[in-house]
This record gives C-alpha cells, structure tokens and sequence, in this order.
C-alpha cells in the first residue's frame, strides 16, 4: 500500500480524493498529525490538532450496499485497538462513532470518489483522539482522547498499525 505522511494538511480524505482525481490506484494511505480543515458527517468540523491520529484508507470501489459493512469494520477495528491496546472498554455508537466514558473518542466518515458519475475508489477517514490533553471549551464535555483517559502518551505509529491489522482481518482487504 502507497503511504503519504504529513505534519499538517488541510484534511486527509481531501487529499486522498486529490490523488484518485489524479490516477492514483487504491489501496492508499493517507497520515496526518494535524488537519486544518478536518470534517466528519455533514461536514461538521472534526477538531484536529497536533497529537491525534488522523488518517484516510483508500480503498477500490465499495458497492453501496457493502458500504455499512465498511463503517461497521471501521469502528469495530478502532474499538478493537483500544481494548486490546490500552484494556480501555470503548463503546461502537452506531454508524461512525466510538465513544469511552459516554465521550467521543474516535470519528469514522466514509465517501465515495465519482468521476464522470462513476465510483472510482471509497475513502474511510478515521480521527481518533490519541494524544490530546486539552479540548475546546464546546467539547470538553463530548470528547475525550487516550491521553487524558490514560494519564499518558500513546505510539500514535503503533495504534495506527494496530488499528490496519484488525481493519484488514475483519474486511478482508489486501491491505
């Protein structure tokens, strides 16, 4: 899989959508350590600083009606991580979130790429909320990251290998 990593971007899935545009072929991988303009469902802004984990997996064209089964995956290889990780209990809020302590800790959008009204490739952008120790006065009651419900810094590199392995057994992707 083609890797591009960035120290800040405007946002992962925009840049992934820039290189299908181009030619590229999935599978792709786009990693960031701080988006500008990160967005989730109905654009809402995805607040994005230094230390979480933002990403974008590109993937060949999805079916429609496979693209639940992919947010599913998405959440549940997230959840996964953090368990087995860090022996944190997460909680799957359907269809694209993942929440500790009843705050969100990980955000799941999934779009697909048209050109010339055809799918080209799904984009699966994930934000998760590693090593943030301090959030917006709006948020600090709705999200939380590892860093705070840890006490301590987290291998962003390593979770995000974590997070793949589990991606790629529970969709069976050639990743």
């Amino acid at each position: 899989m083609k890797k591009y990593y960035f120290k800040e971007i405007d946002s992962t899935n925009t840049f992934a959508k820039s290189l299908i545009k181009k030619g590229e072929k999935p599978p792709l991988l786009v990693v960031a350590e701080k988006q500008l303009t990160g967005y989730g469902q109905n654009k809402n802004v995805w607040f994005s600083p230094q230390g979480g984990l933002y990403f974008t997996i590109v993937l060949p064209e999805i079916k429609v009606f496979h693209l639940e089964n992919l947010v599913l995956a998405l959440g549940w290889s997230v959840a996964k991580t953090i368990k087995e990780m860090f022996k944190v209990e997460p909680f799957l809020k359907l269809p694209n979130d993942v929440y500790v302590r009843e705050k969100k800790i990980a955000g799941i959008l999934v779009e697909n790429v048209l050109i010339e009204n055809k799918v080209e490739s799904s984009l699966a952008g994930i934000g998760l909320n590693t090593n943030i120790d301090k959030f917006p006065t709006d948020l600090r009651d709705k999200a939380t990251s590892l860093k705070l419900e840890l006490k301590k810094k987290v291998d962003n590199e390593k979770v995000l290998k974590a997070i793949l392995k589990n991606f790629k057994e529970s969709f069976l992707f050639g990743l």
